[in-house]
């Protein structure tokens, strides 16, 4: 079990590191959005699933309990991490931030 939590946890960490990559390298407001709300959800999931996967390895009350509130984590991020990047872009949209073009912002 401790293998799957060690894999689990550097798999989140590469999407992580993906998504920090995504950010210093892309072009423009927008795109850099793109990995900033994909990939930062992506690893937090793998990342609490590895750590409530650990804690139930010795399964009593109080480690089920701290699982199961990683898990409403898990839940609310999914919910609040798109609905925040959509807001995002919106507000950019709205600010006339125009996206980026090979011959530059117009």
């Amino acid at each position: 079990m401790n293998i799957l939590v060690a894999f689990l946890l550097i798999f989140g960490l590469i999407f992580f590191t993906g998504g920090s990559i995504g950010i210093l390298r892309l072009p423009d407001f927008y795109s850099r959005l793109h990995p900033a709300g994909k990939l930062d959800t992506a690893g937090q999931f793998v990342a609490m699933s590895a750590i409530a996967l650990f804690l139930l390895q010795d399964f009593n009350l109080q480690n089920f309990l701290t699982a199961t509130k990683i898990v409403l984590i898990v839940i609310f991020v999914y919910i609040t991490s798109p609905t925040a990047t959509h807001a995002i872009v919106d507000a950019g949209v709205r600010a006339g931030l125009s996206p980026w073009t090979k011959e530059g912002p117009t």
